[in-house]
């Protein structure tokens, strides 16, 4: 059984793709009602699914008639996102975390599939870059950044 926070991952998910615009605008207490949660799993969820390396963009308003925003990046070429995965997203350094996140971006998008998915995961874990902590990360995003350019090159 799926739990609260993929629930709501994919009720999100779902609004965004009808949208015309592909975002979605809401108000945490009224998410956190309609899932009878409290609003700090409304926070988690779009905290840890709806992050830039993911291909959202999050804005919110605090206050009384405050809302939370979630915009899908739509992907205008693969040179423009080869550049804002390896220059802006992967840098000189990334963690397992992130550099999965990408990942699993890049298999949402269908630039690549299950199998390519699994290979540049276990390629890029902490368990294959048996290395001290700070040269692991930086060799992971040179990895990763060869990864990507291969993939969106071909």
């Amino acid at each position: 059984m799926r739990n609260i926070s993929d629930i709501i991952e994919q009720h999100l998910k779902r609004i965004i793709q009808e949208s015309p615009n592909g975002s979605v605008e809401i108000q945490r207490s009224e998410l956190a009602d309609l899932f009878q949660c409290v609003p700090s799993q409304i926070n988690y969820v779009i905290n840890t699914r709806f992050t830039v390396e993911k291909g959202y963009i999050v804005e919110s308003k605090r206050g009384g008639g405050g809302y939370i925003r979630i915009r899908k990046v739509k992907i205008v070429s693969k040179a423009r996102l080869q550049e804002l995965l390896t220059e802006e997203l992967i840098g000189e350094s990334i963690s397992q975390g992130v550099g999965h996140a990408i990942v699993d971006r890049l298999l949402e998008e269908g630039l690549i599939n299950n199998r390519e998915a699994a290979l540049m995961k276990i390629a890029t874990s902490r368990n294959v870059l048996t290395v001290e902590a700070e040269i692991r990360d930086r060799l992971r995003a040179n990895i990763l950044k060869q990864m990507i350019a291969a993939i969106l090159l071909r």
